[in-house]
């Protein structure tokens, strides 16, 4: 898939395209079946098949403070748009100068000249222009003044079934509502992939280690939404070495099963709200500086607070319920010699 961050990138010829606008955040099972009919059809036709999508988020610079928590990040969302096949996305930044187009100009520049679009490919509830005042009826107009066709894709919601609310579309808002409760089994059905947070491994306040049970911290620059607090069965990939290059897919320790701590580590009087993993078994690991990704399976259990002169032993009792349900959500098996001494492994949260 290409990607081009500027008009400027497009190379000189380039089309007749299938094109498509939106935000795509999490790529979703709605926008993967869109997205993939979309270069379905494009190929069919002979033509290039396209998204034209923004960073940041259009209501983190009109409306910051109502703006959406993102499920995914640039790096994400891009990686999981060229999954559904896409030749080329269109990543526009989007500034309030950008913002003062008016809905002519934007297709003009943009989906004409730019992209020499065939056809348009739109919700019935696009919004495009100066303060969104292009809708479809706009962009059908446009497309008889500039020759190109409009098609209207119709929601795309699940196939009844006893889980599934009645009706509901596949949504990022539905997405977002999962996480909050901590049912990232329930994201993940919609996603249709287990949700994802991509960061780098910081140093912590070495608690883990000290206590013989080592974490990876991910760091302020988190990418994706980070769900409810507790403890999740999950992987974790490592996807950049500390010096930026990437791993390759044929190194070793690629995809490592873990359990995953969101919270503030109460036990400890924590106040600081962090996201960390514990590779199962292992703790030969020298994750930091090392990009990663989280993908999170099934949530174990809500974040709990132990007190009292035993607080250490229950945690560690805890710990090791969780861990051992981690292998059985995963489907890994237990090492051969396992020490259940508590005092030799201790949790980190």
């Amino acid at each position: 898939m290409q990607l081009w961050r500027d008009l400027a990138d497009v190379p000189a010829g380039f089309g007749p395209s299938v094109v498509t606008i939106g935000n795509f955040d999490g790529v979703h099972r709605g926008h993967a079946t869109v997205l993939t009919r979309l270069c379905a059809d494009a190929r069919a036709a002979g033509a290039r098949s396209v998204a034209v999508t923004f960073s940041p988020h259009p209501l983190q610079v009109h409306r910051p403070d109502d703006a959406p928590e993102l499920l995914t990040g640039d790096e994400d969302r891009l990686e999981l748009l060229a999954a559904t096949g896409l030749d080329a996305v269109l990543l526009l930044p989007y500034t309030l100068e950008f913002a003062r187009q008016t809905p002519e100009e934007f297709v003009r520049r943009y989906l004409v000249d730019g992209l020499h679009a065939r056809t348009v490919v739109v919700g019935r509830d696009v919004r495009f222009g100066w303060n969104n005042t292009g809708d479809l009826s706009t962009m059908v107009a446009l497309g008889q003044t500039y020759g190109f066709a409009v098609e209207v894709i119709a929601d795309v919601t699940p196939q009844p079934h006893a889980d599934d609310p009645a009706h509901r579309r596949w949504s990022s808002t539905w997405v977002r509502e999962l996480l909050d409760e901590g049912d990232v089994a329930g994201a993940a059905h919609v996603l249709g992939r287990a949700h994802r947070l991509r960061g780098t491994v910081v140093h912590g306040d070495a608690r883990g280690r000290e206590l013989g049970f080592p974490t990876a911290n991910l760091g302020t620059d988190t990418a994706g939404m980070v769900p409810a607090d507790g403890v999740y069965a999950g992987r974790l990939r490592r996807t950049r070495h500390e010096d930026g290059t990437p791993v390759a897919p044929d190194e070793a320790d690629v995809v490592l099963p873990a359990a995953i701590s969101i919270g503030t580590n109460p036990t400890f009087d924590g106040v600081e709200r962090r996201v960390e993993a514990y590779v199962l078994d292992r703790d030969d690991l020298d994750l930091y500086g090392q990009q990663v990704v989280l993908e999170l399976v099934e949530r174990l259990r809500p974040t709990l607070r132990f007190d009292g002169p035993d607080a250490i032993e229950r945690l560690v009792a805890t710990m090791h319920d969780d861990v051992a349900r981690a292998r059985d959500v995963l489907d890994v098996e237990a090492p051969a010699a396992q020490d259940r001494d508590a005092g030799s492994a201790h949790a980190a949260w």
